[in-house]
């Protein structure tokens, strides 16, 4: 078999797709879920699948919402200083196009496509855990609808996309809305902890036999990639949020003290997200752009360890270039000197990528389908990007430039040629996703009125550089360069028009879908039929002999079975073992319930001011959103912890490295440790930042005496040593021993909240508080959210008691080690908490 042509038309796939694939079974059972025409099935499928189709469907609809606001922001850019928008009117509509673009449209679109391909591309039967699969998705519909009740509470957030200190704060964007904004990202970024901890312990321990890390599709390779920039770069925007909400909501005063270096401070935190983002955001198209010039070309990726190699040094650097950004801030010159340079280094890889896709191109013999067509468009496009934003990387250029549209073009030639190669998976795999063949004339047609479109509207923002960012106003001579990116960006709106058309006809009246429409396609998910199974292949797949295979199970009495679609042995999501003749579950309504009692949780809380709600019915209104959203979410939480629900099971002869010895649920709890601990490290790091700007010795400790402090040390340590205790009574099957170690557990851990509740009522009495100064306001959040960490412990520690009650872990006393996890790691967190904060 030549790399050039590897055809997929009937046979295997091979292990790093350039061998044949073959098809897949067509039958499909339900296993509990209800037909796919029924609205109940989209209200309480798990299936990786169907999240993935949700989270697309539900991602073009912000694409839309987003693109009308643009269209009236150029529409109010047709002449200098237009009032079509009122002007507070045209900053929301500048904030919200960027928020919503970046985070409500960009990575959900990319990650319906990671949901649906991934599985099937390493061979897995579904998502490690496909209950918070599915609670990713209705936290993330919950903070878009969160996000479009803000228009309606006074006006949204104004303080542009990047919210930078102080213009985040109630001073200066005041409005209820604001703060709703704001807390409709944290949900989002909530909902993206959660899939990023799923798919990393999918992605390392449940690929196939034989389907090693370095075979992984390029695909895949890069999603695995994007998850890990994810993990670290939220929990710093987290954190951010978190801080924000505090200045919002409960009257701290982090970016509103300027002088503490409230501002930098910001700018810190969200450019350590910020950067990483671009590369999160661009990663998935590029795997994508490289799956499609595989398959479009006849060949293999041209250097393609060396691809691989570069997509993990950009993720990588990704971390070490955010001060770029800030180059026009009081940074000493020998840092931004550094912070160039790494800027210029981080190019390097890329140039590697882009020289990849072009000789892939010139050593094979492309089909211009449409798919090829805007993955080969984005690779252009990215070019010029990636070309213009060098300049950027220079501090005397960035001096010139920052502020202008030059900015502008140069960040959409390189997001939104991020969205051109994800357009391009769109119609990839619409025949896999749908079943159904697009119209491939009115894909083109498309693609034509995308490209012209996109250039006439973007380009000539690089001509009218010196037009200025998020203003309305600008030099008259310019009004001509204005004018054609506004007729650009109505040409680039039919285009899209034109996708939606063919797309939903498609649907209904399109051609049936063979199981491999491409002639040259590459990856496992053409192995089987169009759309797949339910539970994706017929047997256990395997890559052992090159090429994928399906090992069919045995049955219950050992011999051999018929296909069956859940692989014989089962695992619970939560760690226990299901009978053999159990299948896989994919249905729950908790997850959606959990959804909705967030979204009226945030919604009370947007309406706190300074601690406190407003007076009459107002208030009533929300007070009342956050007492039945706050029930409404722990019950739906209990309630799914205390459901019966079987997930994928983990073959045993499958490839797990680096994490062969640990089971999912262990796996999942140190990821989700992971971002803990970058959470805990940007508020440690705020306060030292705050402290050494505001002068380290001028600073006066609000807890001056470290007596309370010492105790709760004491404390949370000899609860760590109860819950040790509980562990090994329950390996020894001693049911009281496992209750009293919990029970002690729970006791110290609320004397230490206890004690901690003492301290802060004789501080507050002193008159230290959230908003009394900035020495208050860090001591009380960064103590507070800890706090908030050891209560969340304790409602699992009750949850555990309850179930030893019952005789529950003597069998299986996994669940009590990976409680014993979370809490150590909370004992460890203040640890450094206390000398920070009572002794320093």
């Amino acid at each position: 078999m030549t790399d050039e042509h590897s055809r997929t038309d009937g046979g295997t796939a091979s292990v790093d797709g350039d061998l044949p694939v073959g098809t897949g079974d067509r039958t499909e059972t339900d296993h509990g879920l209800p037909p796919v025409t029924s609205i109940r099935r989209w209200l309480v499928t798990t299936n990786h699948k169907d999240v993935g189709i949700l989270y697309v469907v539900t991602a073009l609809f912000f694409l839309v919402f987003g693109g009308v606001l643009a269209l009236l922001m150029r529409l109010q850019l047709w002449t200098p200083g237009a009032t079509f928008l009122a002007p507070n009117a045209y900053n929301q509509a500048v904030s919200l196009h960027g928020l919503i673009m970046v985070f409500w449209f960009l990575s959900p679109f990319a990650f319906g496509f990671a949901n649906y391909v991934v599985p099937l591309q390493i061979g897995a039967k579904d998502l490690a855990f496909p209950r918070l699969n599915a609670l990713s998705f209705w936290l993330y519909l919950a903070s878009g609808v969160l996000l479009g009740i803000s228009f309606f509470q006074g006006g949204t957030f104004a303080g542009g996309w990047t919210m930078y200190a102080p213009l985040n704060i109630p001073t200066y964007t005041p409005s209820l809305g604001g703060s709703t904004a704001i807390l409709a990202l944290l949900l989002f970024v909530v909902s993206v902890t959660v899939s990023s901890v799923n798919f990393l312990t999918t992605m390392h321990r449940m690929r196939a036999e034989g389907l090693t890390l370095r075979h992984l599709p390029l695909f895949t390779w890069s999603i695995l990639l994007t998850v890990w920039m994810m993990l670290f770069a939220f929990a710093a925007l987290l954190a951010a949020l978190m801080i924000l909400s505090a200045d919002r909501l409960l009257g701290t005063t982090y970016f509103a003290a300027t002088s503490e270096g409230g501002s930098l401070l910001w700018a810190h935190l969200f450019w350590f997200f910020g950067h990483p983002e671009v590369y999160i955001v661009f990663f998935p198209a590029l795997g994508a752009m490289a799956e499609m010039f595989q398959t479009f070309t006849g060949r293999r990726i041209v250097g393609r360890k060396w691809f691989i190699a570069a997509m993990v040094l950009v993720a990588l650097q990704s971390f070490v270039v955010w001060m770029h950004h800030m180059f026009l801030t009081g940074i000493n010159l020998q840092v931004k000197t550094l912070f160039m340079a790494t800027t210029i280094g981080i190019s390097l890889p890329f140039d590697l990528m882009v020289f990849s896709l072009i000789y892939t191109m010139i050593k094979g013999r492309i089909r211009f389908d449409t798919p090829f067509l805007f993955a080969f468009g984005a690779l252009l496009l990215f070019i010029i990007g990636g070309i213009t934003g060098v300049f950027l990387g220079a501090i005397v250029l960035d001096y010139e430039f920052r502020g202008t549209y030059w900015v502008v073009a140069h960040f959409h030639y390189v997001m939104v040629g991020g969205v051109t190669g994800l357009v391009g998976a769109l119609y990839y795999w619409y025949p896999k996703m749908t079943g159904k063949m697009y119209d491939e004339f009115l894909g083109k047609v498309h693609f034509a009125l995308y490209f012209v479109g996109f250039n006439l509207l973007y380009f000539p923002m690089f001509v009218a550089w010196e037009t200025p960012r998020r203003v309305f106003d600008y030099a008259p001579e310019l009004a001509p360069w204005h004018q054609l990116a506004t007729v650009g960006a109505f040409v680039l709106a039919v285009s899209f028009a034109v996708m939606l058309w063919n797309m939903l006809t498609s649907l209904w009246a399109g051609d049936p879908a063979p199981d491999n429409p491409w002639e040259y396609s590459t990856t496992a998910e053409w192995a089987v039929s169009s759309p797949p199974p339910l539970e994706n292949f017929p047997g256990s797949p395997t890559y052992g002999e090159g090429s994928l295979s399906f090992r069919q199970p045995r049955a219950a009495d050992g011999g051999e079975g018929a296909s069956r679609t859940d692989g014989g042995v089962v695992h619970a999501e939560g760690g226990a073992h299901a009978h053999r003749e159990e299948h896989a579950s994919h249905a729950s309504i908790w997850p959606l319930v959990v959804g909705v009692g967030a979204l009226f949780t945030f919604l009370g809380l947007s309406g706190l001011q300074d601690a406190a709600f407003p007076a009459g019915m107002e208030g009533m209104f929300y007070t009342t959103s956050l007492l039945v959203g706050s029930v409404v979410t722990f019950g739906a939480l209990f309630s799914m912890a205390r459901e019966r629900f079987h997930g994928p099971e983990v073959e045993e002869a499958g490839e797990k490295w680096p994490f062969a010895g640990i089971e999912n649920m262990k796996l999942g709890m140190w990821i989700f440790l992971a971002s803990d601990v970058v959470l805990f490290g940007a508020f440690i790091g705020s306060y030292v930042f705050i402290r050494v700007a505001f002068g380290w010795t001028e600073w006066h400790t609000i807890a001056a005496n470290p007596i309370p402090g010492l105790m709760n040390t004491y404390i949370l340590l000899t609860s760590s040593f109860s819950v040790v205790l509980a562990l090994v009574a329950a390996e020894k099957k001693n049911k009281w021993g496992v209750v009293g170690g919990l029970a002690v557990t729970f006791i110290l851990g609320v004397g230490f909240l206890a004690n901690k509740g003492i301290e802060w009522l004789h501080l507050y009495h002193e008159g230290h508080w959230l908003s009394t100064d900035i020495q208050s306001s860090t001591f009380f959040l960064t103590t507070g959210l800890h706090a908030a960490h050891v209560i969340a412990g304790l409602v699992i520690t009750l949850y555990l008691i309850a179930r030893a009650l019952r005789g529950a872990y003597l069998e299986d006393s996994r669940p009590v080690e990976y409680f014993g996890l979370y809490w150590h790691f909370v004992d460890i967190v203040w640890l450094f908490l206390f000398p920070l904060f009572y002794i320093l």
